[in-house]
């Protein structure tokens, strides 16, 4: 497994909320991330999901759906994952995350 390093919380908040950096990067990206009791894929569906589920679709979502295209998720498999998630999570989140998913897979 490739070594996911981020650093996009010391890069956007170090000086501001350099705990907060710090969790983002070291723990949640650093540690949690990088446990391999989880494949990525997985944990990149998982991730789509949670996000999805939480009404969550700026940026941060299209962040995680390139990470799930990169790491093997194919078009097929994320309109499957998002129609699925969709009936228990909300329609309305369901056609947000296509409108997404669509920008992400056409690049």
């Amino acid at each position: 497994m490739v070594k996911i390093v981020q650093t996009a919380g010391k890069d956007a908040l170090g000086e501001f909320a350099p705990d907060f950096a710090h969790y983002n990067d070291d723990v949640l990206f650093g540690e949690n991330w990088n446990n391999e009791d989880i494949d990525l894929k997985t944990r990149c569906i998982i991730t789509v999901v949670a996000l999805m589920s939480s009404g969550i679709t700026d940026s941060s979502l299209k962040y995680h759906l390139e990470n799930a295209k990169n790491a093997g998720v194919t078009q097929k498999e994320i309109a499957a994952i998002i129609t699925h998630v969709a009936f228990y999570a909300g329609w309305p989140k369901g056609w947000a995350v296509f409108n997404m998913a669509k920008e992400v897979w056409s690049e």
